[in-house]
């Protein structure tokens, strides 16, 4: 009998002030303050249907949000099969379908130098009803082609895309997708494997499944190298440095619990790695390991548990020194999580943690690194997603208050999908309340969700979040299903939101000018205006309360953000005659390991309130070594009395805290860039981020807001999920896709509740991810 479903969170309620048509933030003309509706703070608004749910987001630029999807039967069609990419529109909420030619499913992505985005394995081709493609790949474990679902074998795909504006022609092939493995395809089978960017630019891939399933191991785990051929401990390099992929000692330590591993680059040019309950700083040129402390409490962090994970934010106040946070995930037992095929218990019974520790893998001081316990959030929550604000906070949206990540037909206890309280879902409890962390205040005091609504859409397995350019935060996705399907309990979702930040309740946003369109790593400062009309109050008190910051949004997926940074630019000040502000602003840092290379936003932030982002290229635009110059030497701070804003105080008060000290100015920072490779060979056509950006003034008009139900508006039939097939090819030329390839025999029966074991001591092979 399946049980009634009990919703955790409250139903929103979206104020009655809220119009339904607002002036939002964005494309605001340069020649007075922004103005917005100051009700808008703590609420949900409406942020389109995305068409395909978004599994996977990047913010391609001021205008556009790139989203990508398993393959499965999503109702939007393109080219006459379902799609599983598209394009949202942040002026208008549309969402516009694209191609992509393999199963992306829970691949890995990253940006490019030059401001395009990569991604890396999926998983094999499938077709309706999560069965294995029609063409399968040798030994049937998987699929190379679907001849309904169009989709090849994603599992070594590299896929870039170029992200164009309004101004470019959407139909060439310079915006699409390239997607051809038989051109451009990685060494190695990954899924779930994790990518972090380098120095110079080069992106490292971690890890991974061969083929897929909930976590990562055979049980009893006899083989944690290999797993019988199921999982792939290597890691490889993009471009290629043309060695072959070599064993990571640390994926078979953490094995089982190693799928995403938390990946950050060091200011040494080393990499932080955490996996499983175990920590260790890597060499990746000498392939050398360092242990750290294990996380306190064994609690897991990567997925399933999938706990917030963020770096904070770098300023000149914390002298750029980088701390990591950890919060919620799962301490389940180790014979809990089960095997390949599923969890030995009911997860959704089980409570996500609240528990929060940080770490700071290279202290200052020289002292041995050690996990910190922070305040515990207010609940328990597993895929928990924190998005570092342009107030130096972070938000924490999404997730559920047990359970895991993950969908299957069965677990351990629970051997007969009848009797599935959440259907697939291996989470219950959602969490509709976003929170935030300030880390610059007092223990104890850390947490709040103080003025947020609610929403009463479930965002677990395979939601997404983003920053989005004019500070607002896009939230989408959830599908914790074998395939597009609108009557599960937790239904597949295409109801994309937006979620505004505390800092909305000021109706008046900074309006800054001089933003560059390059960040070099040291070098001359730069001046950035702010007329008086952008604040109230005294010129001296707002110049001193400003700061420019460069967020990174990342690439995200599975409550993850790749790639996310944020960075406090140093800046003096001038207060002038007629009462606006001039920010002598330092360039970046001398040291590329802080804020590798490729495109972000700069955000100016006066009182807590930010300006639009601004987009910017950091480093050369290419894949090399890094020019890095003494740090920026800037100009003493110079105050005016008698000088005021212009702005109506109420208009510029937002009743939040924001984290950074933009009174704290410094000295040189001493950092050195990594030794790079060769440039990046990217496909034809593919420009400059930045000159694509198109310099419209007109006013975004969203969908308008409106409480949502809790369903999907769109959707398609029930369909499949992943398996997985090899297609390998040549960077040298451009061919078709091909339809054959590379597996060995792999077993794929599914026998529950049985903690089936996938070996095949013959070929090799391991189990296909005809299961998760």
């Amino acid at each position: 009998m399946r049980l009634p479903l009990v919703l955790s969170f409250s139903v929103a309620l979206v104020h009655a002030s809220i119009s339904l048509h607002w002036l939002p933030l964005a494309l605001l003309s340069s020649s007075r303050a922004g103005l917005v509706h100051a009700s808008l703070a703590g609420t949900f608004a409406d942020g389109g249907q995305t068409l395909v749910s978004a599994m996977m987001m990047f913010v391609g630029n001021s205008q556009k949000v790139y989203i990508l999807d398993k393959a499965e039967g999503n109702a939007a069609q393109v080219d006459g099969h379902p799609s599983w990419g598209s394009v949202l529109d942040l002026n208008t909420h549309q969402a516009t379908v694209m191609s992509v030619q393999t199963n992306s499913f829970c691949s890995s992505g990253m940006h490019l130098p030059n401001g395009s985005f990569v991604t890396f394995g999926g998983n094999g081709a499938i077709g309706p009803g999560g069965n294995i493609g029609s063409v399968q790949n040798p030994g049937g474990g998987s699929g190379a082609w679907d001849a309904t679902y169009q989709d090849f074998d994603g599992s070594r795909a590299i896929r870039i895309l170029n992200p164009c504006t309004d101004s470019d022609d959407f139909s060439s092939p310079n915006c699409q997708w390239f997607d051809n493995p038989a051109v451009l395809s990685m060494q190695k089978q990954r899924w779930y494997s994790a990518a972090e960017p380098l120095g110079d630019g080069t992106v490292v891939i971690i890890g991974g499944f061969v083929n897929g399933g909930y976590i990562n191991r055979n049980y009893p785990n006899t083989d944690p190298t290999y797993e019988g051929g199921a999982a792939e401990p290597t890691y490889e390099f993009y471009p290629s440095n043309g060695q072959t992929p070599q064993i990571m000692n640390f994926m078979i330590k953490t094995s089982g619990l190693n799928a995403y591993a938390h990946t950050f680059l060091l200011a040494s040019g080393k990499l932080f790695l955490q996996a499983n309950y175990s920590t260790m700083i890597w060499d990746s040129q000498s392939n050398a390991e360092v242990d750290l402390p294990d996380m306190p409490g064994q609690v897991v962090r990567v997925y399933p548990a999938s706990g917030g994970v963020a770096m904070l934010p770098l300023t000149p106040a914390n002298n750029y020194t980088q701390t990591i946070l950890f919060c919620g995930g799962s301490d389940m037992p180790d014979a809990a999580w089960g095997n390949y095929a599923n969890p030995q218990i009911n997860t959704w019974d089980y409570p996500a943690s609240k528990d929060c520790q940080r770490i700071t893998p290279e202290p200052a001081d020289g002292s041995t690194p050690e996990y910190v316990q922070d305040d515990d959030m207010l609940e328990g929550r597993t895929m928990g997603q924190f998005i570092i604000l342009p107030d130096g906070t972070l938000l924490m949206v999404n997730g559920g208050t047990n359970g895991t990540a993950g969908y299957a037909t069965a677990t351990g206890q629970t051997p007969n999908f009848a009797d599935m309280p959440f259907d697939m879902s291996l989470a219950s409890g959602p969490v509709g309340t976003p929170a935030i962390y300030n880390p610059n205040k007092p223990l104890g005091s850390r947490w709040s969700n103080a003025g947020f609504l609610s929403s009463n859409i479930a965002r677990l397995y395979h939601s997404s979040a983003l920053l989005l350019p004019d500070a607002s935060v896009l939230i989408a996705g959830s599908n914790p299903n074998v395939d597009a399907n609108l009557t599960a309990v937790f239904p597949t979702q295409y109801q994309a939101e937006i979620f505004y930040p505390p800092y909305f309740a000021a109706s008046t946003r900074p309006v800054p000018s001089g933003i560059v369109s390059k960040i070099t790593y040291g070098g001359d400062y730069f001046n950035v205006s702010i007329p008086s009309s952008s604040f109230s109050g005294s010129s001296n008190d707002a110049a001193a309360n400003s700061t420019v910051v460069m967020i990174r949004p990342g690439w995200t997926t599975h409550a993850m953000n790749m790639g996310q940074r944020f960075m406090q630019l140093n800046n003096t000040y001038t207060v002038n005659n007629d009462s606006s502000i001039t920010l002598h602003v330092a360039q970046a840092p001398p040291n590329p390991n802080l804020f590798q290379p490729g495109p972000a936003f700069v955000y100016v932030v006066v009182n807590g309130v930010p300006s639009n982002g601004t987009a910017v290229i950091v480093g050369s635009g290419n894949i090399e070594t890094q020019s890095t110059s003494a740090a920026s030497t800037l100009p003493d701070s110079i105050t005016l009395a008698s000088a005021a804003g212009s702005a109506d105080g109420d208009s510029t008060h937002t009743g939040s805290e924001s984290s950074a000290d933009s009174g704290s100015h410094i000295g040189a920072i001493v950092g050195g860039a990594i030794g790079g490779i060769a440039a990046l060979l990217l496909i034809g056509g593919i420009a400059f981020w930045l000159r694509r950006r198109n310099g419209s003034n007109n006013a975004r008009m969203p969908a308008p807001t409106r409480p949502y139900n809790y369903t999907a508006t769109l959707g398609g039939p029930n369909a499949g999920l992943g398996a997985t097939g090899a297609l390998q090819g040549s960077m040298a030329e451009f061919a078709p896709l091909r339809t054959t390839g590379g597996y060995k025999d792999e077993p794929h029966e599914y026998e529950p509740p049985v903690m089936q074991r996938y070996e095949d001591s013959a070929s090799g092979s391991g189990m296909s991810a005809h299961y998760i």
